[in-house]
């Protein structure tokens, strides 16, 4: 198959990018400044009446076991925390933002990235890694799959006829596209003004000399990828134990004995999410 355009191409000539929020932007912007307001910040967030809903809906809910009702976003940064609420304005700014093809299931798109999201959150501190960074990383790292399957619908239905019968996906966009869903993901994580750290998370996520790369928020992510496709395939604690890809947990200097000792939490630990999912057709 010829490939219709390069990486640079499908950024620089589609018209159908997400375009997310400025208060979203600035967010993002924060993670490579030391100096930002947060209370100016707080008040941009309430200005956006959706966003405002949506962050204010995720704050209260059971999994974040505030001690009382969260009203505004000054409260949620407060009670949560600066980074807790950037998260949760990203998360819901982001998925806003992004729109899917007729028939590409979206809240099943969503419902796997919070999933490694979460799983990377609770893995990092076992690696003495930011969680929120990690959250946000995990959330994003399939994010360049759904823009394909935006700009290249037709490409994409070829792309899927393969991997439904039983290609990889990386590999099957590799070969047709010359590009996979991790180098689009990173190209707008880029654009977004996300920093290095999760940019390259993004493209590194299934490197396969990813253990000896030094790239570590990538291992961690990768880690969270394994344990979440293991859930889904059904597979037990033990099981899951039995495969976990140790040399990339070594990588990362990981507390292991300390994490896959309480690895049976992370089944169904996503839920926290459930109230934004709602949103998503």
């Amino acid at each position: 198959m010829e490939v219709s355009m390069n990486l640079a191409n499908l950024f620089e000539h589609s018209q159908n990018l997400p375009n997310i929020p400025k208060v979203v932007q600035e967010l993002i912007e924060t993670f490579n400044q030391s100096d930002f307001n947060m209370d100016e910040i707080a008040k941009k967030i309430s200005l956006d009446p959706v966003l405002t809903a949506k962050v204010l809906r995720l704050a209260n809910c059971a999994h974040y076991g505030v001690s009382r009702t969260v009203s505004s976003t000054t409260d949620a940064s407060v009670l949560l925390g600066f980074s807790t609420l950037r998260t949760l304005v990203l998360a819901s700014g982001i998925t806003g933002a992004m729109q899917s093809p007729p028939g590409f299931n979206r809240k099943e798109f969503w419902q796997d990235n919070f999933a490694v999201a979460a799983i990377a959150k609770w893995m990092a501190p076992y690696s003495k890694m930011n969680p929120e960074t990690a959250f946000t990383a995990g959330m994003l790292y399939s994010i360049g799959e759904l823009l394909i399957q935006l700009i290249m619908p037709e490409e994409s239905k070829k792309i899927n006829a393969t991997v439904e019968a039983g290609g990889v996906l990386s590999n099957v966009e590799n070969a047709m596209l010359g590009f996979n869903y991790a180098d689009v993901g990173a190209e707008l994580a880029i654009r977004w003004k996300f920093p290095d750290e999760i940019a390259e998370a993004i493209r590194f996520q299934n490197h396969e000399d990813l253990a000896t790369i030094n790239q570590p928020m990538a291992c961690l992510i990768h880690l969270a990828l394994y344990v979440h496709n293991s859930h889904k395939m059904g597979l037990n604690t033990s099981e899951i134990i039995n495969g976990f890809p140790m040399n990339i947990a070594q990588a990362i200097n990981m507390d292991t004995d300390q994490a896959l000792s309480h690895l049976e939490s992370t089944n169904g630990i996503e839920s926290g999410m459930d109230t934004l999912l709602d949103d998503i057709a």
